[in-house]
């Protein structure tokens, strides 16, 4: 018996960035902030929560990153989550019109994973796997998985 092998495709796995690379996180981090601080202006974000979502940074660098994005170097966590942000972003766009995609986060949802909470909520209290798990959550219902 030979191996078992997985059919051939003609489509590439994507390429995965390495986030620990100082040049990747150099290349990604100012366009990464800039899609975040533009999806915290959608979704309505107070700056406690864009922290919050941010990881906590301390208010001087979160108005810092804010006001001049350009030349910052974001650490993997940080990028990691924006990733997720942005994804997230995207799927509620793909799945819902404009307004209820940019409202979605701050409503109550009755799914289990929230208990009636507010999407947003649930990231904030739950950090990069909350993200993680809402961002798998909405790709599985727009057919990405």
């Amino acid at each position: 018996m030979g191996a078992l092998a997985y059919a051939a495709t003609r489509h590439a796995p994507p390429a995965l960035v390495d986030l620990g690379s100082k040049a990747e996180r150099e290349r990604l981090s100012a366009s990464a902030l800039k899609a975040f601080f533009a999806i915290a202006e959608r979704w309505k974000l107070k700056d406690e929560e864009a922290r919050a979502l941010l990881g906590g940074p301390a208010a001087s660098t979160f108005y810092e990153m804010k006001r001049a994005p350009e030349g910052r170097v974001l650490d993997q966590d940080r990028l990691t989550r924006l990733s997720y942000l942005i994804g997230i972003f995207k799927a509620l766009h793909i799945l819902h019109g404009e307004a209820l995609a940019d409202q979605w986060v701050g409503l109550p949802n009755g799914n289990r994973i929230f208990g009636g909470s507010t999407p947003l909520s649930y990231m904030i209290r739950g950090g990069a796997p909350a993200m993680q798990t809402v961002r798998r959550l909405l790709d599985a219902r727009r057919g990405g998985l």
